[in-house]
């Protein structure tokens, strides 16, 4: 079986050889056995359980909690990778937008383009801009809309266009469907991208997405702006919101 001496698991793991001894010192991290001089040899056990200790670290565990949890009698390895992988994966989304918002506001510093907030409701009335506006902060709150607002600013007047005319495409592929049951694979699949589509301007729960389906149908600006499409279709959506919410989130 490989065995790594401590500085050659410093060097794998990129951690200093002081933290090994001081993991070593507060039973953290033991080595798997000393030599007849004394030093300190590991193998793949220690290997796998000081990954652990570093994902926790990386999580925000202090060393006394990471300590608690992997000495616990029921510390499963494999449940434990599986919860890193999950919390990497939902990382990952955020820092995915995170790095999409800030390409768009640099692009459009650098280019001087940066959108006017009339430009965000263009074609709107006044009276019907403040009223859509007032229905989000009562709903979801004033952050709600600064969000949403502050993600259309970074797409720029080109990119807001771009997702404008993407939106009018995907609500004229669900009118086209209406003639299919909600649960028809391909009503499915359009609003999935109608799903993915409000995820641009937020972050879309399961619950959340369930009340856009309700306010749809509800509230009367926007049931009308669905209405222009096609008769029924805010009810329509309503439904096939429900039924992914219920398959898909």
């Amino acid at each position: 079986m490989t065995k790594y001496s401590v500085k050659e698991l410093s060097e794998l793991a990129k951690v200093s050889v002081r933290t090994l001894h001081y993991y070593d010192q507060i039973d953290l991290l033991k080595p798997s056995f000393r030599s007849d001089k004394g030093y300190r040899f590991y193998e793949r056990k220690q290997l796998l359980m000081l990954q652990q200790i570093l994902f926790y670290k990386e999580l925000g565990f202090s060393l006394q909690d990471i300590h608690s949890v992997i000495s616990d009698p029921t510390f499963d390895l494999i449940d434990a990778l599986e919860s890193h992988k999950k919390e990497l994966l939902k990382q990952s989304r955020n820092l995915q937008q995170l790095m999409h918002t800030v390409k768009k506001t640099l692009s459009e510093l650098k280019n001087k383009k940066m959108m006017k907030d009339s430009e965000i409701y263009q074609g709107f009335t006044a009276n019907e801009v403040n009223s859509m506006r007032q229905e989000v902060t009562d709903r979801w709150g004033a952050e709600q809309l600064k969000e949403t607002e502050d993600r259309i600013r970074a797409m720029g007047k080109a990119g807001w266009e771009d997702t404008q005319q993407k939106g009018e495409e995907i609500n004229q592929l669900l009118a086209d469907l209406m003639d299919l049951s909600p649960e028809d694979l391909n009503v499915q699949e359009a609003i999935t991208l109608h799903y993915r589509h409000m995820n641009l301007f937020y972050e879309v729960s399961k619950e959340r997405y369930l009340g856009l389906g309700n306010m749809y149908v509800e509230d009367e600006r926007f049931r009308a702006y669905y209405e222009k499409y096609r008769t029924g279709l805010a009810h329509f959506i309503k439904q096939a919101i429900e039924i992914y919410c219920e398959k898909s989130l």
